[in-house]
């Protein structure tokens, strides 16, 4: 009986720890990516999949902007496309990547804000999130349903890199963008 007692107590002391430990790691992330925040950085799609091609043949820029202690935009451009931008918001249980596409007249696309939460605590330089059920309902509505599978992911590696990355079966897209070389324009 004893032991029984002390086990419980033992699992009441250490569940607050790795609560604690999941907001840690998600909040250093935010952190990582929120001192990026003003600069612009060049990337290159590092995936072979040959769907990819015309975004490997373009000038693909981040631009880190926008942050709160909430919120973080970024818009993604593809060569003269400046249709995309990057939203990670903090939840009450971790993190939120949504991703806000629009036409060039600034009204939305209607594949628009689908993203998902993160789903575990991850690290202070990767961060996963799984597609929600608002984009499930999205994509079926939309005639996107191969992307109700979709996981993306954000990595900051502090000085060296960020990455943008898609997967789902069958399908794999990164991004890398060189954090040691801001560009102007």
């Amino acid at each position: 009986m004893i032991s029984t007692a002390l086990a419980a107590a033992a699992l009441t002391l250490f569940a607050p720890a790795a609560s604690a430990q999941a907001g840690t790691t998600q909040d250093a992330f935010f952190r990582n990516l929120s001192a990026l925040c003003g600069q612009r950085f060049e990337g290159k799609v590092v995936t072979t999949d040959a769907a990819d091609s015309d975004f490997a043949s373009q000038r693909l820029l981040m631009h880190v902007r926008d942050c709160t202690a909430e919120e973080i935009r970024i818009p993604f451009w593809v060569g003269a496309d400046r249709s995309r931008t990057w939203v990670v918001t903090r939840t009450a249980t971790g993190l939120r990547l949504k991703h806000d596409h629009r036409h060039d007249d600034g009204t939305p696309d209607v594949l628009h804000w689908y993203g998902g939460d993160t789903a575990g605590a991850g690290t202070a330089e990767r961060q996963e999130f799984p597609v929600d059920q608002e984009s499930i309902d999205l994509f079926n509505a939309n005639d996107a349903s191969v992307s109700t599978t979709n996981v993306w992911a954000m990595e900051v590696h502090p000085a060296r890199m960020f990455a943008y990355e898609l997967r789902r079966p069958n399908r794999h897209f990164r991004v890398e963008f060189d954090l040691t070389r801001p560009v102007g324009r």
